[in-house]
């Protein structure tokens, strides 16, 4: 087992760019299709070349339309910000269901009143049949 510690490092520094070559290539490939601005051929062909030609189709698209992937990549986190905080938003405005036990407990303080005194028949039984309803 005659392997130097130098072509160790080389080979770990050539995987990790190999690692690094096919992330670049599918982040290519994810921004040609998720681009609404690119016609179907456009699309097509730019697919064609990164598929045909790797090294070369990649290199051109990043130099073509490579500030574009970041201002599509921002916007894209911008309407998913703004999706989540409207979706909160609206489920912390809307009434959520009362859990189980929140009509038993209601009734319970209800009966409790109605016996101290506090709350008449009428208003018990009203009190009650708002709870039971709601």
């Amino acid at each position: 087992m005659d392997y130097p510690l130098l072509d160790v490092f080389l080979t770990m520094l050539w995987f990790f760019l190999w690692i690094m070559w096919i992330m670049l290539l599918v982040r290519v490939v994810m921004d040609i299709f998720r681009d609404d601005t690119l016609s179907g051929w456009g699309k097509a062909g730019w697919t064609l070349m990164v598929c045909v030609l790797p090294f070369l189709g990649v290199f051109v698209y990043l130099i073509a339309r490579g500030r574009g992937m970041g201002q599509r990549e921002l916007r894209q986190a911008q309407d998913r910000e703004r999706a989540f905080r409207s979706y909160v938003q609206e489920a912390a405005a809307a009434p959520g269901p009362r859990t189980p036990g929140a009509k038993a407990d209601e009734l319970g303080k209800l009966a409790a009143l109605h016996d101290k005194g506090a709350i008449t028949d009428a208003e018990y039984e009203q009190a009650k049949t708002k709870v039971l309803a709601g």
